[in-house]
């Protein structure tokens, strides 16, 4: 069978174009969040450090989650994308692949928006009249938030390096990828693969970066290839 054979169809070209845009954009806006986080919002010594600058960078972090959720929605219109472009070739890799992929797409966007939860501990800790006390237990309500937030982060990164691990073998399976861009595939979920066992094992480690920065490398480079086979697909 001819790699003309297995190009996209016409019906799918806008598919794979605007999945491959949403990938691409997706990982340039996560990086422009990390890039705000980093000038704006900074490292805070600790959870009561944290409450109590919280009004002071809140506008960044209520920015910064909005822009965390929005590359999360176009991730999952990519993984859509990439469903469809590699079906005809290996549909069972394919499949399972991209379902974890949106698996843990929804998971991390479930947890997108923690300031709809710590603005008002913030509020009540600024509040006038609050005891010493009850700022204490304020702080530790804000601990608790965030370790629920924390424990979504990580159930969303062990998830997506097998998403990631399914695509790849499912690219190399198909022509129109290519054998290196599966393979790099394979590579950055056996990375996001590694630090997840680490981060299990050790939920505080920042390893956990590995495995986001490796959805971002995904993402752009796979929204980069998927855009491409939609204009291949439109003159072949």
């Amino acid at each position: 069978m001819a790699i003309n054979d297995l190009l996209p169809k016409h019906e799918d070209r806008r598919v794979l174009r605007w999945g491959g845009l949403a990938g691409i954009l997706g990982g340039v806006l996560l990086i422009v969040t990390f890039v705000i986080v980093g000038a704006l919002v900074g490292i805070f010594a600790g959870p009561e450090a944290e409450v109590a600058a919280y009004p002071d960078v809140q506008v960044a972090r209520t920015f910064e989650n909005g822009l965390y959720l929005l590359a999360l929605v176009l991730w999952a219109v990519h993984f859509i994308a990439l469903y469809r472009a590699l079906r005809a070739t290996s549909p069972a890799p394919a499949l399972y692949g991209s379902v974890l992929g949106l698996m843990s797409t929804v998971v991390l966007a479930a947890g997108a928006l923690p300031h709809v939860v710590t603005a008002p501990i913030s509020d009540l800790y600024h509040a006038p009249g609050v005891t010493p006390e009850e700022r204490a237990t304020l702080v530790l309500a804000w601990q608790a938030s965030q370790s629920i937030i924390d424990s979504l982060l990580i159930v969303g990164l062990v998830i997506a390096p097998i998403g990631l691990l399914l695509l790849g073998v499912a690219m190399v399976q198909t022509p129109a990828f290519g054998k290196g861009v599966g393979r790099v595939t394979i590579g950055l979920g056996a990375a996001g693969a590694a630090a997840a066992v680490v981060v299990l094992a050790m939920p505080e480690s920042p390893i956990a970066a590995v495995g986001m920065f490796a959805l971002i490398v995904f993402h752009l480079v796979l929204g980069l290839r998927t855009f491409r086979l939609s204009m291949r697909a439109s003159v072949g």
